[in-house]
């Protein structure tokens, strides 16, 4: 079986990786859309309450995930590294799955963090919860998927 790093930035005919680095530049590319409507009045509703970190920002993406100075500047650099991880296909499962990770970690941080208390220092709130879960469940499966395809694809060419 052929060593799948040899195969990353692969110039084949079949580029086996190319699935799962479209899915990391697709979720690095929303998470810096994100990152920055959270900055922008109307899109993000009482904006001028926004905090740089804590849970008395009182802005609000569309309305709903509470945001902060902070939490759109996470979203931001995630969004960023997503683009820049997504050129080779190892560093595009690595981001997915560990951001992922990244992301259920804080579900359960959000969950078991009183969202009025300074430990809200993102902050968080129940739609935000949700999302990352969902978001995690998600980018893993991404990077999963696409690892399997990547590694598939690279066996049945050395077969």
């Amino acid at each position: 079986m052929a060593n799948a790093a040899t195969h990353d930035n692969s110039t084949h005919r079949t580029d086996s990786g190319k699935p799962v680095r479209t899915f990391a530049l697709v979720v690095g590319a929303v998470f810096l859309l994100v990152g920055i409507l959270g900055f922008v009045p109307g899109i993000t509703q009482d904006l001028d309450t926004i905090q740089l970190a804590g849970h008395e920002s009182n802005a609000k993406l569309l309305g709903i995930f509470q945001v902060s100075v902070l939490h759109n500047l996470v979203h931001v650099a995630f969004g960023v590294a997503g683009l820049a991880l997504a050129r080779k296909t190892s560093t595009a499962v690595t981001y997915l799955v560990a951001g992922g990770a990244v992301y259920l970690v804080l579900f359960v941080y959000g969950i078991a963090t009183d969202h009025s208390s300074a430990g809200n220092f993102v902050p968080l709130n129940a739609a935000d919860d949700a999302l990352h879960l969902v978001l995690g469940i998600a980018m893993i499966a991404l990077g999963l998927i696409g690892r399997k395809i990547w590694r598939d694809r690279d066996i049945r060419r050395t077969v």
